[in-house]
């Protein structure tokens, strides 16, 4: 007897979905839509290996299959698994294969189960690879070595039996007081999106109907607008407009759509009062309608259990949801009732066929009916390189007095503060467990790498957090004893083991966090730095003594004016398990600082918002301090001077139907823009040279201050002179317009180039429409 046609490899997938439906019971069918369990209650870890439990056999037989388990290998505080009773990398593949080898084999179809795995920065699983954290890959500016170690961090994961990966990518950092900040590539939307792109690419490979057996399927984190939320506070109300959600929140979605994305994650947060779970006109109509995404939308953790408030019962709210366009459940007791909700009719069979056929989909593009088990491969070889290449790249120099870095020629420097010796303060949230040994802090980068002969002293000089000040006298004998003192201050997301959590894993901190700083649930009124690190601060820059401050954070502290008290500032956003290593390359010159700040920094926590693209209504400020970030987005020193030259467009004017034209068909771009960079110093450099767009007059909407619109990397030797060129096209020009569309419209725009949002040079251009005006008119 022939084999069905969905088992057939070379059929389409859409076949095989569509012949696959026709065979399951509506119980199947719901089966297949719900990611009931949390991955590590499928097992136990025993003396003599791993067991399946009986928890996971009877949910498998409850729906005769299981469409998704989540977080099989996750080990966090959260989960409770530990280095002792968790799956490690040489057991990961052999775990998963035994879940799947029940799912396959004792079930009526044989539907194999999506392994769901949490990928924030590297597999959150023991001994996963860590990368830096999001902000961190952010001041990189350089999507393309992120999609590298993206790359590698999904071939590990499927090495270890998991098939998607859970990553935030889609929230930007409109509040620092948010404590999920670090989990953020930045402020802006357009480096968002191109950062998203480089994920996509990086974990699923070129767009394809199938994923590779060493890439992973992404669900994209989160849609949409979770990073607004009122006062920093996390999963709390939002107050976006239709224009604010499609300027600023949705262009790190699009791209990653257009990417190919396997699949979005819905947010908690409301828009328009509805929470995303449910709104049909953010899931069906933008997502589905607009943007053509045929992928999979999971809902959050026991987020639609949050709709029984406004459907009233679970059943409604199962209903409510899937009729919006949530396809797959995250824990929840809605999903499991969507067959009450049929039976009652308030949702109807077809609408859970189109959820199920897109989970059917995922699981055939990943090649899971031709080779369901993982088996023996090959150790993912180089993702500690590229950790420690994206750390390097993240060192952000934010002032310096020209004279103090590189590290050279001192026979003595005071290494001081808390975060110099901690590597679990360098890696972030959603952290595994580490083993002994992994890692190196900034003090031991710095006593491996350091000159011959140089002493490297050391002392903590304060907590992290309080107000305790009897370490401060170590501190600054050190320091006046020593030819240079780096001190290291900033933040900690590292997790308390006693840390509480709700039932959906969201981090409860009340009174005192545990020395966390930072870090989901870790949402702090004042971003200045705590009171002990001030003092520490104050007292160290007193001595005289040439200081270099390093933070180590996961968000942007608000910092005082430095200027005369540090000879150098600099900022590594937690640069993971090698992050010491790389800021010490950075400060000992092997390495040039690269990094350009994905954020503003505010001067103080009172000035908020201070994001550089807001609406440009010409404020001044409040009467007692400037508007102005204390460093600006895109902000970045390095250790020679760079001069601009002022940028010049190929012509000054152009008409709407050339950006039409290029923007349907393709071709030459109407227009470049070109700008002289030179290496006036002694040292070599890789600038990184930012295009930004101003719209000076006309347009159906307010402008923004200005808006980044491309970037471009140059690497020049002392002295050497690059020109570099940015098209101006329809996507360099287009806003959102009345109709709520992105379209270049008729008016004046400046044309700015240079190397932050603060420093740019400004040539005009004019865009007329079909009648020769540049602007509206009756």
């Amino acid at each position: 007897m022939a084999d069905p046609l969905y088992r057939d490899p070379a059929a389409p997938v859409t076949a095989r979905v569509r012949d696959l439906l026709a065979r399951m019971t509506l119980t199947e069918k719901v089966g297949q839509v719900n990611q009931q369990m949390y991955g590590w209650h499928a097992y136990e870890r025993t003396p003599s290996g791993y067991r399946l439990t009986e928890a996971f056999r009877t949910e498998v037989a409850a729906f005769d299959g299981m469409g998704a388990l989540y977080g099989l290998q996750r080990a966090d505080p959260w989960s409770g698994v530990t280095a002792e009773t968790g799956i490690g990398a040489a057991d990961g593949a052999h775990v998963s294969d035994t879940v799947q080898r029940h799912v396959v084999e004792n079930t009526r179809l044989g539907i194999p189960v999506l392994m769901v795995e949490e990928m924030p920065h590297g597999h959150q699983a023991l001994d996963g690879t860590l990368l830096p954290v999001n902000l961190a890959v952010g001041a990189t500016w350089n999507p393309e070595l992120y999609e590298e170690a993206v790359a590698l961090a999904a071939a590990e994961l499927r090495a270890r039996g998991g098939h998607v990966a859970l990553v935030s990518a889609l929230d930007l950092v409109r509040d620092p007081r948010w404590g999920r900040t670090e989990e953020c590539f930045g402020e802006d939307p357009y480096l968002a999106a191109r950062f998203t792109e480089a994920l996509v690419r990086g974990a699923q490979g070129p767009p394809a109907e199938r994923i590779a057996p060493d890439r992973a399927a992404v669900v994209l984190k989160h849609f949409a607008g979770q990073g607004a939320t009122v006062g920093g506070r996390n999963s709390a109300a939002t107050e976006l407009g239709i224009r604010e959600l499609h300027e600023i929140h949705l262009e790190a979605a699009l791209a990653g759509v257009r990417a190919g994305a396997a699949g979005v994650m819905a947010a908690y947060n409301e828009f328009d009062g509805l929470p995303c779970a449910a709104s049909r006109e953010l899931l069906t109509g933008i997502l589905r309608e607009e943007w053509g995404f045929a992928g999979v939308v999971m809902a959050d953790g026991l987020a639609l259990d949050r709709l029984v408030r406004l459907a009233g019962d679970p059943v409604a709210a199962a209903a409510t949801a899937l009729s919006a366009g949530t396809d797959l459940s995250l824990w929840d007791a809605c999903f499991p009732r969507l067959a009450e909700a049929i039976d009652r009719g308030l949702v109807e069979e077809s609408a859970l066929d189109a959820a199920v056929g897109r989970v059917l989909a995922l699981k055939f593009r990943l090649g899971l009916f031709e080779q369901p088990y993982t088996g023996e491969r090959p150790r993912v070889a180089g993702p500690r390189e590229l950790s420690r290449r994206l750390a390097r790249e993240s060192v952000t120099l934010l002032a310096h007095d020209g004279a103090t870095l590189p590290l050279s020629g001192q026979s003595r420097v005071a290494v001081l503060g808390p975060n110099a010796d901690s590597v679990p303060q360098q890696l972030g949230d959603y952290t595994a467990p580490q083993r002994p040994g992994v890692g190196l802090s900034l003090l031991a980068g710095l006593r491996a790498a350091a000159p011959a002969g140089t002493e490297i002293t050391y002392a903590r000089g304060c907590d992290l957090v309080g107000t305790d000040r009897s370490a401060l006298p170590e501190a600054v004998a050190l320091a006046a004893d020593a030819d240079v003192a780096v001190l290291v201050l900033g933040g900690s997301s590292a997790r308390a083991a006693e840390t509480h959590f709700d039932a959906n894993g969201a981090a409860q901190i009340t009174g005192d966090p545990g020395g966390m700083t930072c870090g989901e649930g870790v949402d702090l009124a004042e971003l200045a730095l705590p009171e002990g690190q001030t003092a520490l601060l104050d007292a160290i820059t007193a001595t005289g003594v040439p200081v270099v401050v390093v933070l180590v954070q996961g968000r942007p502290h608000a910092l005082p004016d430095l200027t005369g008290r540090a000879a150098a500032v600099l900022s590594a956003w937690y640069p993971g398990p090698w992050g010491g290593q790389a800021v010490a390359d950075v400060l000992l010159g092997t390495s040039e600082p690269t990094g350009r700040l994905p954020v503003s920094v505010p001067r103080t926590t009172a000035q908020l918002p201070v994001f550089y693209n807001g609406k440009d209504h010409g404020y001044r400020g409040y009467v007692d301090q400037p508007a102005t970030a204390r460093h600006p987005f895109g902000h970045g020193l390095s250790y020679t001077s760079v001069e601009y030259g002022a940028p010049r467009l190929t012509r000054p004017a152009a008409t709407l139907a050339e950006f039409a034209e290029v923007d349907e068909a393709g071709g030459a771009p109407p227009l470049v823009c070109s700008v002289e960079v030179r290496n006036t110093g002694d040292r070599p450099v890789r600038e990184t040279v930012q295009l930004y767009v101003r719209r000076v007059l006309g347009g159906t909407s307010w402008p923004r201050v200005r808006e980044l619109r491309g970037f471009r990397h140059t690497r020049l030797a002392p002295g050497e002179t690059a020109e570099i060129s940015f098209t101006i096209d329809a996507r360099t020009l287009a806003s959102v317009s009345r109709s709520g569309k992105r379209e270049v419209e008729a008016g004046e725009y400046a044309i700015e180039t240079g190397p932050s949002s603060a420093r740019t040079q400004a040539t005009p251009l004019t865009v007329h429409d079909e009648r020769g005006a540049a602007s509206p008119g009756p």
